[in-house]
């Protein structure tokens, strides 16, 4: 029993009671256990769990990656390869680490479609999708660092690539690009800069990510039906509900993830970055990361240099946008028919941008390019705020007890 003349005193006897009037982890884990949850989400709400777990499988991997990385350029690729093949279980570290930065970027993709679908950006969860977009480019910017640090023929050349077209920014572009690199090329201070900025990123990750749980739980997740909570029939409790279904999306995702590592580990890879870098020899191709394809080809598709730059930096920019954009006042496609067409087809726009970015900048690979940036832009600039205005969305729930008890 509590104490009435100390509110803070321990509910419970014993140490956790003792730990839990010092420092309450305990309640507060309660706490987050009888969060309160739409009674109606499904498994695409799982991925932010999913995310979660990347994230920390990436921090954890990555640490002990650092114990036995050589930010040098003349060692990088020989501490790599001895990671591989002298550290303890080095090679399943360094599977671990590489795989797992795809699987984050599949999660988050995943997680953000569904935003996109159920229209989870809208009033009042505005800096909760902010924060979201911030996350997204923190893991941007420590995944471009991380395929540098290998110092293959690809993370040598990736990083001159993506370095040079700093260059071209009007007036600052030249200090920028500088800064960067640690000097006027690709050399041993960009590999210094890169590794710290790549073991630091994750960590300020982690924190977005604290602040993201937490606008999330001001305000609630949102639903299929994106109807907010009227009633208390409209919610359960976090745990165990909701524990009990992320549990079993993990247990799917790291089946997969273990695939992936034990049977497939180079497949999302790039065969030339097993070759050490030679800044005299330029690869035939030179292509990123595969989720960096996208933007990679929005970058290409424009002829002038700096207007590519704004081009892609502009396709991530208009994210940020979306909860103004998307001027309906229905949130979820589910009963806007209009707009569900048009966001699958903006799905395929984007898949379709990625697979153009593996492909060489030449013959209609670069026409079509255009045609798919062209549609990027327009789906948000143009399809979202005219559809928001002239469709007739289908009937809602009052509730989403009403949904779904239907």
């Amino acid at each position: 029993m509590s104490n009435p003349l100390d509110p803070k005193a321990p509910a419970q006897p014993g140490i956790i009671g003792w730990i839990d009037y010092r420092l309450p982890i305990f309640g507060f884990m309660k706490g987050m256990g009888d969060y309160l949850t739409p009674k109606n989400l499904n498994y695409w709400w799982s991925f932010g769990s999913i995310a979660g777990i990347c994230l920390m499988v990436q921090i954890i991997t990555g640490i002990m990656l650092a114990m036995h990385y050589t930010p040098n350029i003349n060692n990088a690729f020989q501490s790599v390869e001895h990671i591989m093949r002298d550290v303890n279980y080095g090679w399943l570290l360094r599977y671990t680490h590489a795989v797992g930065a795809s699987m984050f970027f599949v999660t988050v993709y995943v997680h953000m479609f569904r935003a996109f679908y159920y229209g989870s950006y809208k009033s009042p969860r505005e800096i909760l999708w902010w924060l979201g977009v911030i996350i997204y480019l923190a893991m941007m910017a420590a995944g471009f660092m991380g395929y540098v640090l290998p110092w293959g023929q690809m993370s040598l050349w990736g990083a001159t690539v993506i370095t040079n077209f700093f260059d071209k920014i009007p007036l600052i572009g030249t200090a920028i690009g500088e800064w960067l690199r640690g000097g006027f090329a690709v050399e041993n201070a960009t590999l210094n800069r890169f590794y710290a900025l790549h073991y630091l990123l994750p960590f300020v990750i982690l924190g977005l990510v604290i602040l993201h749980i937490w606008a999330l739980h001001h305000h609630g997740s949102s639903n299929p039906t994106g109807v907010e909570v009227k009633t208390p029939k409209d919610v359960i409790p976090f745990h165990p509900y909701y524990t009990i279904k992320d549990v079993f999306g993990f247990g799917v995702f790291f089946i997969i993830f273990s695939v992936l590592i034990f049977f497939a580990p180079n497949y999302l890879g790039h065969p030339d970055n097993y070759i050490p870098a030679n800044p005299m020899v330029t690869p035939a191709h030179i292509v990123p990361e595969w989720y960096f394809l996208p933007f990679y080809a929005i970058l290409r598709s424009i002829p002038d240099a700096f207007l590519g730059v704004v081009a892609m930096f502009g396709a991530i920019v208009v994210l940020f946008f979306l909860p103004w954009l998307d001027t309906s006042k229905v949130r979820s496609s589910s009963y806007r028919p209009v707009f569900r067409f048009f966001f699958w087809v903006f799905v395929i726009d984007a898949l379709f941008l990625g697979w153009l970015g593996a492909k060489p900048a030449e013959g209609w690979y670069v026409v079509a390019g255009r045609i798919a940036t062209v549609y990027y832009f327009f789906h948000f600039l143009v399809l979202m705020p005219v559809i928001g205005k002239f469709e007739t969305p289908k009937d809602r729930p009052k509730t989403i007890a009403e949904a779904y008890e239907s």
